[in-house]
């Protein structure tokens, strides 16, 4: 069975699935690169092969959704998998189902605060990033990879409240919703809470060892990923569209303050798009 690490893009589902991946997937809970390979993101290439689908077509491996899951899932382990997809369907094709599905822990990061990761990332200007998030049938796939894999690695994102509210309400499956910045502030609590949650949800009843989730917060430290990004480099940074050069995955980190950061009148813009779930997330 799937258990998923969700979130809207740029809004730490990567990190957590670094936390995760320590504390499940090592002896002492000390984060190592190699052990990603265990926490895969979902949907991508690999996951469709053997199935006829064209990959010149953006919706072409949805109507396999749910097949590659199945296939995934024949052994019956559980597995750990990253997505920034909605939980919905495309086309009446369903991203995932309570068959295939067992649980998920869902991150949601102050838009605000994740349209500077966006500009950072996909190299936009502030309207291409306000329309990014604006957008109710947004997509993304790895332009980078697209002459060889063409749409094959599409995922439907939506809008930031889309995304957000899709796996909020959806009642297939268990979810723990955490905010980013309590994760950022409040680690090793968090993280506890959500290796209590996914333990619970996959029916693990051992003690949770705290020393393994101490030195799975000590070892992903958003100061020690940044400095081993620049030293040795990061396999999921992205290349420029500009130059041949990467874009840095870690890039603000706590420094991304979108008081201090934006102009007032993308302040503004965001501030009424996305008033109410922003009073429901963040009320000031």
């Amino acid at each position: 069975m799937i258990f998923w690490i969700s979130s809207y893009p740029k809004s730490g589902n990567t990190w957590l699935r670094f936390l995760i991946a320590s504390y499940y997937y090592t002896k002492e809970g000390f984060f190592d690169e190699n052990i990603l390979k265990y926490i895969d993101q979902f949907p991508q290439k690999n996951f469709f092969k053997g199935f006829d689908y064209d990959p010149k077509i953006p919706t072409g491996t949805t109507r396999f959704w749910i097949k590659a899951q199945e296939k995934i899932n024949q052994d019956k382990k559980i597995r750990f998998f990253k997505t920034h997809n909605i939980y919905g369907s495309v086309n009446n094709f369903h991203f995932t189902n309570r068959e295939n599905s067992i649980g998920c822990v869902y991150v949601v990061r102050d838009p605000r605060n994740v349209i500077t990761s966006l500009k950072n990332f996909y190299e936009m200007n502030d309207n291409q990033a306000f329309k990014f998030m604006t957008s109710k049938n947004k997509y993304i796939y790895d332009v980078h990879k697209f002459v060889e894999n063409g749409y094959s690695d599409f995922q439907f994102i939506g809008s930031w409240e889309t995304n957000y509210e899709s796996w909020k309400f959806q009642k297939k499956i268990p979810v723990k919703i955490i905010r980013y910045e309590d994760l950022l502030n409040e680690t090793y609590v968090v993280l506890n809470d959500v290796i209590t949650f996914i333990n619970k949800v996959i029916g693990v009843k051992e003690k949770i060892l705290k020393n393994k989730v101490k030195n799975a917060v000590s070892s992903t430290s958003f100061h020690k990923l940044k400095e081993k990004e620049k030293n040795e480099g990061f396999s999921e940074a992205p290349k420029s569209r500009v130059n041949d050069s990467k874009i840095p995955f870690f890039n603000l980190g706590p420094k991304n303050d979108w008081k201090k950061i934006l102009n007032d009148d993308l302040k503004n813009k965001l501030n009424e798009v996305f008033k109410k779930k922003l009073e429901e997330l963040y009320p000031e």
